[in-house]
């Protein structure tokens, strides 16, 4: 079965742009083709003329410190990010998170672009990324643009990527200060492959006992990766404490959309998940922002 006519390998983004448009039918862009290739191959997205290949594109391979921000290129493997201190330093929860994306094999291979872009309800990256408030940067041939992450979601499997027309060139996130710290944590089947049953990222400030700011992200609840504000809220300008979470814990059986999947989990055993997760993942980055205050 011929999965595609053409492959094409762009040198930069000008180049991968102008090879989408001027595709003599569909074409997709791939990276680490991890989600792609098993989507042609199982029939669940259209047929492609043109594969445009971004791998050797400089400006979507770079990992580095831009200003007071961290900039991720989309075509990074999510081994390069597992390996990166800067990564560890400044995103912790993009860190977790990207060490438990399937196997060490896929990892080698499959970017956090492409985890994102496909555009899952618990895609670990999105979900990570979402605490970390990160803004995506898109291109296309009138230029590049930069819009908050959760602008990016549409639908499961939808993102607001014009398909044959715009590129995700990479993430921007703030750089972390004294008192901030971030954590990932995710319910998985043993296995440890498939996606999550549930997962939450967390970012926080601290000013001494105190949650000065916080921003928390949940999947699967609802049809795109989400913040729960109701929660945050709830959270904000409160001492960290065992009745502060539990009573967080209320707020976020109310405001979660949970649903019962027949292969993963039913609802109610998400909302059982959901409070102990709420509770692990605020203490692991309430206990790293001890090391970001000592450094």
């Amino acid at each position: 079965m011929t999965l595609w006519q053409k492959y094409y390998i762009a040198n930069n983004i000008a180049d991968a742009l102008h090879a989408l448009a001027s595709a003599s039918g569909p074409a997709r862009l791939i990276a680490g083709g991890t989600d792609l290739l098993l989507d042609l191959q199982q029939g669940r997205c259209p047929p492609v003329d043109t594969l445009v290949d971004i791998n050797q594109c400089p400006e979507l391979t770079c990992l580095e410190v831009r200003g007071e921000r961290l900039f991720i290129g989309a075509a990074v493997p999510l081994n390069q990010l597992v390996a990166s201190e800067l990564v560890q330093e400044h995103a912790r929860a993009v860190w977790q998170a990207c060490g438990l994306i399937a196997g060490p094999q896929v990892r080698n291979t499959a970017t956090l672009g492409g985890n994102v872009a496909h555009a899952l309800p618990a895609g670990d990256g999105s979900i990570a990324l979402l605490a970390l408030r990160a803004s995506a940067e898109i291109a296309s041939l009138n230029g590049k643009r930069e819009i908050p992450l959760e602008n990016l979601f549409l639908g499961p499997g939808r993102s607001a990527l014009l398909q044959g027309q715009e590129l995700l060139v990479g993430f921007y996130l703030p750089l972390v200060e004294p008192g901030q710290a971030s954590s990932f944590k995710r319910v998985m089947r043993p296995q440890g492959v498939a996606l999550p049953i549930l997962n939450m990222a967390v970012w926080l400030q601290r000013e001494e006992t105190v949650l000065s700011d916080l921003t928390l992200a949940i999947g699967p609840s609802g049809s795109i990766p989400c913040r729960l504000r109701q929660v945050e809220a709830d959270l904000r300008g409160k001492a960290l404490s065992e009745q502060a979470l539990e009573h967080a814990a209320g707020v976020l059986a109310e405001s979660a959309h949970f649903r019962t999947s027949p292969l993963r989990a039913s609802s109610a055993y998400r909302h059982h998940l959901a409070r102990w997760l709420l509770s692990e993942t605020f203490l692991t980055a309430w206990k790293s922002t001890y090391d970001s205050l000592s450094s």
